[in-house]
């Protein structure tokens, strides 16, 4: 499976069969990624999601694009790095959720954001480490996909994700 690493806008990814939603409990409109997925996508989004809250940490729901130039949304929703306990375990269940989702619809190519490091107030360099580490093993959770855009909103997290993504590599083959 091939990683890309870039600095864009997840809501501008119309190459890519899904965009990942960093979600809030009651898969609503919020701040963020949550926001920017709502708003793109239309209202719709938020009705289609209204009986599956509340969305139990580390679990996925996938729903359709509705107005997005994607076929699918896969919302995924990760601890509260201060309010939440073991919050490195539900930042892991939440992508292997993002993975299995993608398996289950054959899902071949999707765009992720860096879950967790806005209102979840997860540390980038610890959010970049654990979103790598499961997407290394990859191969056992979604053979069908073949490539995952990580889009992330300024250069310095682009650093921060591909020097975690080059320390996995590294304990990977070594």
């Amino acid at each position: 499976m091939k990683i890309e690493i870039v600095v864009g806008n997840i809501v501008k990814q119309p190459d890519m069969e899904a965009v990942v939603n960093s979600a809030n409990a009651n898969l609503r409109l919020g701040s963020g990624v949550a926001g920017a997925i709502h708003m793109a996508a239309g209202p719709k989004l938020e009705e289609y999601c209204k009986p599956f809250a509340p969305l139990a940490l580390g679990a996925g729901l996938i729903t359709p694009g509705f107005k997005l130039p994607n076929p699918w949304i896969i919302h995924v929703r990760s601890a509260h790095y201060i309010n939440n306990d073991e919050p490195e375990k539900y930042m892991q269940m939440a992508l292997e959720s993002v993975l299995r989702l993608a398996n289950d619809n054959d899902i071949r190519s999707l765009a992720l954001p860096a879950i967790g490091t806005g209102m979840f107030k997860f540390p980038p360099i610890l959010a970049a480490r654990i979103t790598c580490q499961v997407l290394h093993r990859a191969d056992e959770l979604a053979p069908f996909l073949q490539t995952v855009r990580i889009c992330l909103t300024d250069a310095a997290m682009l650093e921060l994700f591909e020097s975690a993504n080059a320390e996995v590599q590294m304990t990977t083959i070594g």
